[in-house]
């Protein structure tokens, strides 16, 4: 019943992102909360199905409680993200900050942590480790690698926010090139941020001797490589942030992509 349930709230994502990019962005707000809700449900089914209850509920303390602490604290002092405010849009909050932030931080936690479980075993593979250096090799890399698969899609993410009139950034010079109006200083704390959520999550998690644990097909893996896809169709052709597609396609490629093949890898 858990994956039954975990892909039903995967297709009503897909379908409620796809309806997002041809509404009129006045209307979007519920197609948001509706978006992140049912992808934060998805990962946290996933996870019971592949590792069990506790699983999810790692993830939900682990990603939900770390962002909430971290957004709580960088609105008082702007420390890691820089200065930045909500903008009492995203509806119900908690120390000041929107209920569906952490849920959005729970929804993309999983999926990254599972792209660089699958990514640093295919590492170890290469390096010809045995099922016995799973856990030295994953303890290395794994980490950071979700905390770019995590980090990345914050390139797509604050422009699409910000142009929405969710958040607003005090000073948001320097830019990365062609992602106007985001500071530097929110990547930054984006990789500080996800390099200890989901390295907290890999860790909790533990090794598993069975890669195809991580690797089997499912609506969370399905779901970060749709947020890629949609993200670099929907920036250049819907929201008129071609440059935000070209970049974030390339800095959360350089995990999405290997990752597909991964992915396909495992299937055949």
């Amino acid at each position: 019943m858990l994956p039954l349930a975990a892909w039903l709230c995967g297709s009503g994502v897909v379908l409620a992102q796809i309806l997002y990019a041809v509404t009129d962005p006045a209307d979007r707000l519920t197609l948001t909360i509706t978006s992140v809700a049912l992808f934060c449900a998805a990962s946290l089914l996933d996870a019971a199905s592949r590792f069990g209850a506790r699983a999810a509920w790692l993830l939900a303390v682990v990603a939900g409680g770390g962002g909430l602490v971290a957004e709580a604290v960088g609105l008082r002092t702007g420390v890691p993200f820089g200065e930045y405010g909500y903008t009492g849009t995203l509806g119900v909050e908690v120390l000041d900050v929107p209920v569906v932030v952490p849920m959005a931080w729970v929804m993309m936690a999983w999926p990254s942590v599972l792209v660089g479980r699958a990514l640093a075993e295919r590492v170890r593979e290469r390096r010809g480790g045995g099922a016995a250096g799973w856990s030295a090799a994953a303890g290395w890399s794994a980490a950071p690698l979700a905390a770019w698969a995590l980090a990345s899609w914050d390139v797509f993410l604050d422009p699409q926010m910000v142009d929405a009139g969710h958040w607003r950034w005090a000073d948001p010079e320097p830019a990365l090139p062609g992602v106007e109006g985001i500071p530097l200083t929110n990547f930054a704390g984006w990789l500080l941020v996800s390099l200890l959520i989901t390295g907290a999550l890999h860790r909790l998690l533990g090794p598993r001797a069975e890669r195809e644990t991580d690797l089997v097909l499912g609506p969370a893996p399905v779901l970060y490589l749709w947020t890629y896809g949609s993200s670099v169709w929907a920036h250049a052709a819907f929201f008129g942030r071609p440059w935000v597609s070209l970049v974030g396609g390339v800095l959360m490629g350089l995990v999405a992509v290997p990752f597909a093949r991964e992915l396909w890898r495992g299937r055949r």
